[in-house]
């Protein structure tokens, strides 16, 4: 029998903030060849169900289930491009109309500020040319990072489905992996956290795209009934922005302020359509983010914003992304791993009925009463005889 041996508190504390941090700054460090990868693996266990039936089902070989189901994939995700770049083009013809009706909009507000703030159409005007010469700055001086940048994320979205691939055509291969690596004992709770984690990434995104086509259903009727031309389109593009927490719906309210401006420059419509939007997200916030995302992932709301901050921190939105699937992930091993169960109890969203600690001081508080003891102790004389 081999002897544990166990150290004081501050060596596996400092030794658990050390792994941390190490970590977090491999994670930094190369983000651009970990985040495809874990994108890729979030797609790959996603696709899972459709290789594994043309593979075992259909009884295809698995190189050509697991092509096919790639394919699959990026004609998916080809259609749905294919389709908001020709409505991006309709959008681009009136591009005339919504510089005017921008203009009108800018001559509105600069009208409201004079009126209301005191504040001349001229010192507006300066201050408008200073932002702007600053920003021109600043914008060449980015342009070559900005180019950088873009270059970076077209080869990573490039190699997604190639890392996709190999996922799926590997995947017993990495499970013996893991089999020849864990100590035998743990084999089952191995086979537990192995197939937790594949239910929980695929409910997950399919949560998501559940939440994605409701919010874009719900943008686009609401954008109808207002009168914004380009509806479907923007309803598509609000619910596919939504994906990225808290700067995602942002966006989307930008470029459907922008895209009202092609009918008129009526300020109704630009507060409808900030109705539309704030309406959309407090059901998506209310109803179906508790109802579909929540329950499939089961982690709180302070450790899932913290969580996304985190990530946006470390890789931007594809961090922010990521976040709450790996997240997932660590809760369902915490779950596992009898010495780790803490801290999946604090990352879940159970709260206790009874606070353990209370109960224990009531009993306390019982035993330590002298005429209740006195009683207990003539109690058990009384049992003794």
């Amino acid at each position: 029998m081999k002897n544990t041996v166990q150290y004081p508190f501050y060596i596996r504390l400092s030794c658990t903030l050390l792994s941390i941090i190490s970590i977090g700054y491999i994670f930094f460090i190369g983000e651009s060849i970990i985040i495809p990868v874990l994108l890729a693996f979030l797609f790959a266990v996603l696709l899972l169900p459709i290789a594994s039936f043309l593979n075992s089902k259909m009884r295809l070989p698995n190189a050509i289930a697991v092509s096919i189901t790639v394919l699959f994939f990026v004609l998916s995700i080809m259609a749905i491009l294919a389709f908001i770049s020709y409505q991006i083009s309709d959008i681009a013809s009136d591009f005339e109309g919504i510089r005017k009706n921008i203009n009108i909009f800018v001559s509105d507000i600069q009208g409201y500020i004079r009126t209301n703030f005191k504040v001349s159409l001229w010192e507006q005007k300066k201050y408008l040319e200073d932002v702007t010469e600053n920003s021109v700055k600043k914008g060449k001086e980015s342009i070559g990072t900005t180019l950088l940048s873009v270059t970076d994320i077209i080869m990573n979205l490039a190699l997604i489905p190639i890392y996709i691939f190999l996922i799926l055509l590997y995947r017993k291969h990495f499970v013996q992996f893991l089999i020849q690596l864990i100590r035998v004992e743990f084999h089952n709770t191995l086979s537990v956290i192995l197939i937790q984690i594949k239910e929980a990434i695929q409910n997950y995104i399919i949560g998501l795209i559940i939440e994605m086509i409701v919010v874009s259903i719900l943008t686009s009727i609401g954008l109808y009934f207002i009168g914004v031309q380009y509806y479907i389109l923007l309803g598509i593009i609000t619910g596919i922005l939504n994906l990225i927490p808290y700067i995602g719906i942002l966006i989307a309210g930008v470029l459907t302020f922008l895209a009202s401006l092609t009918g008129t420059p009526d300020l109704s419509i630009i507060v409808g359509v900030i109705g539309v939007n704030v309406i959309v997200q407090l059901i998506d916030n209310n109803i179906l983010v508790p109802l579909i995302i929540n329950t499939k992932v089961q982690i709180n709301a302070i450790v899932s914003i913290i969580g996304i901050i985190i990530g946006g921190a470390v890789a931007g939105v594809s961090g922010m992304f990521l976040a709450i699937p790996i997240l997932a992930i660590l809760k369902i091993i915490f779950d596992q791993i009898e010495s780790l169960k803490p801290w999946g109890y604090l990352m879940s969203d159970n709260l206790p009925k009874n606070v353990v600690w209370e109960q224990q001081q009531a009993e306390t508080e019982v035993s330590s009463d002298p005429i209740i003891s006195n009683e207990n102790d003539t109690i058990d004389e009384n049992n003794a005889e």
